[in-house]
């Protein structure tokens, strides 16, 4: 029996604060038919000041349902963001006479606190699946968390789907960093490695009034601190044993407050390259390649150290992959899962007892 395949649009806005990724993906659920174009829609910087303001008054929530101080009126303007940008995407690709049958919706993390079974991200689903008439899947990480399980990554079954040989890992440096092993019989292993652009580009926020170092420019020309480093890396987090997960502010109360601006963001790449790095103390066997995906590859300052660290290091590129669309098409791969029941979560992926689905189906009524 030829299982169905569903056109699906994956949105990716996450952890970090830079837009919303959005990929068309040609799936079932369990191969990858066909992956299409792709886009990102950056935000301003009048919405990233919104959202800076509700990641600080997401630290009141006590519940999921919670939507304190600004969070309400926020979560309807990333709701509206989304949908605009499904629109955006579909004119662009001139896809207005093509079905989509399914949207694969994240939404903007503001909380992770997986010990506390709490993870919240912001969007309402009922209310994207209304404006754009489409099905949406969303909230796919709550099950996970409710059995017992980090809520994160999810994106690992994808990885799967994706490799072309094993073992093999896959890293995403996104606001925070994960990492995929892939080994021998689809063998899963996968974990946050820590902080990825998150703190990084919080330093260039607050240093230069710039939301990111644009390619690693301003770290390449600093000095790395080894005593900043050092007390960075020892954090406890990277001694727990995986599967594990962060929030966007795990980190936050690291000070590198004496260095100089090219010091401090040297500093902050290499602790997401050293703890990249570190993730391979977990591998049961070394894998073939490195491949990397999300806007950290960019950043030739964390490339070049995380080459020095590992061997076979590339980006997805070399694969013929898309490293800024890989999660977006994850999310419309995963979204194609939920709604066929197939897990989207693993025991050494998040923690969770056995393998576990999730998501909320709606529908534009």
């Amino acid at each position: 029996m030829v299982s169905k395949i569903y056109r699906a649009l994956g949105l990716m806005s996450g952890t970090s604060l830079d837009g919303i990724d959005v990929a068309l993906l040609e799936t079932d659920g369990q191969t990858i038919v066909n992956r299409g174009p792709s886009a990102t829609y950056s935000y301003t910087q009048e919405q990233q000041s919104q959202l800076r303001l509700a990641l600080v008054d997401a630290l009141k929530i006590q519940k999921r349902e919670d939507r304190p101080a600004s969070l309400a009126e926020t979560e309807t303007a990333i709701t509206q963001w989304h949908a605009n940008a499904v629109h955006k995407f579909i004119q662009h690709f001139h896809l207005s006479d093509s079905k989509i049958d399914l949207i694969g919706f994240h939404g903007q993390t503001v909380l992770h606190k997986p010990e506390a079974k709490l993870t919240v991200q912001l969007g309402n689903g009922s209310a994207l699946a209304k404006a754009t008439g489409i099905d949406v899947v969303f909230d796919m990480r709550a099950a996970d968390v409710a059995a017992g399980g980090q809520g994160a990554p999810l994106v690992p079954a994808y990885h799967r789907a994706l490799a072309p040989e094993e073992p093999i890992a896959f890293v995403n440096i996104g606001g925070v960093a994960n990492v995929t092993y892939v080994g021998p019989d689809d063998e899963l292993l996968a974990f946050d490695t820590g902080p990825g652009n998150a703190l990084l580009n919080d330093w260039m926020m607050k240093h230069t009034g710039h939301a990111f170092d644009d390619g690693g420019k301003i770290a390449l020309k600093g000095h790395i601190s080894r005593s900043h480093l050092a007390m960075a890396i020892a954090h406890f987090y990277f001694k727990e044993k995986p599967p594990k997960s962060l929030d966007r502010n795990s980190f936050a109360k690291l000070s590198f407050a004496s260095l100089a601006v090219e010091d401090g963001a040297a500093t902050l790449a290499a602790l997401t390259a050293h703890s990249i790095a570190k993730a391979q103390d977990w591998f049961p066997k070394p894998p073939l390649r490195w491949i990397i995906c999300g806007g950290g590859r960019h950043n030739v300052a964390i490339m070049k150290m995380l080459r020095e660290l590992l061997p076979h290091v590339a980006p997805a590129e070399e694969l013929g992959l898309n490293g800024d669309a890989m999660e977006a098409e994850a999310w419309a791969y995963l979204a194609v899962r939920s709604i066929k029941g197939l897990p989207l979560t693993y025991p050494r992926t998040t923690g969770v007892k056995t393998p576990t689905t999730g998501g909320v189906l709606v529908k534009p009524v």
